[in-house]
């Protein structure tokens, strides 16, 4: 890691914005990626969509359900980086409505998509959600893939979590300006 922000400029905290399909890594690489962007940008929390509906009780996975929680992610984000405080969020998110809401309203904004192969997701055993018969993401309701994310990170499960989350710091210091 080669730059380091310097906090008295950046006057509100960044959201990463870590979005893609169900069982992706999106959790798994904010967690990895946490501790470089904290020595980057300062005070930095982990999020994840599943976090926030085990601390709500949010039970909802409709179209409207998930449309309506994703805002709530937007405003908690916004809320935080209001605060400097640096906010990467793992989220299913595939709003465009939340999308453009973030970019419109938080100052410091990247947005990363974790592209996946859905039929390699839907193999994997250690990803049951796909046979639940919820409402989900890719199978009954059409996500809404970005169109120009800051960052595309391709996981194939083929590259460890170390090596994609190494992958994905480089292009935050180039794509993420301070």
């Amino acid at each position: 890691m080669k730059k380091k922000v310097n906090r008295k400029k950046l006057k509100n905290g960044y959201l990463f914005w870590i979005t893609g399909l169900s069982g992706s890594g999106k959790t798994t690489v904010a967690k990895k990626i946490k501790r470089n962007v904290e020595k980057l940008y300062g005070p930095t929390v982990v999020i994840s969509g599943d976090d926030i509906r085990n601390i709500f009780n949010f039970k909802g996975y409709s179209y409207k359900e998930r449309s309506s929680l994703v805002m709530k992610y937007c405003k908690l984000s916004l809320f935080l980086t209001k605060q400097n405080i640096n906010v990467i969020f793992a989220v299913v998110g595939l709003f465009n409505k939340a999308r453009l809401w973030n970019k419109k309203n938080i100052k410091n904004y990247c947005e990363i998509y974790l592209k996946t192969d859905l039929k390699k997701l839907i193999r994997r055993k250690d990803k049951k959600f796909y046979s639940t018969g919820k409402e989900v993401v890719g199978i009954n309701i059409k996500p809404e893939f970005p169109k120009y994310p800051h960052i595309t990170i391709n996981n194939n499960f083929k590259e460890s979590v170390n090596a994609l989350s190494k992958k994905l710091i480089k292009k935050i210091i180039i794509k993420c300006p301070s």
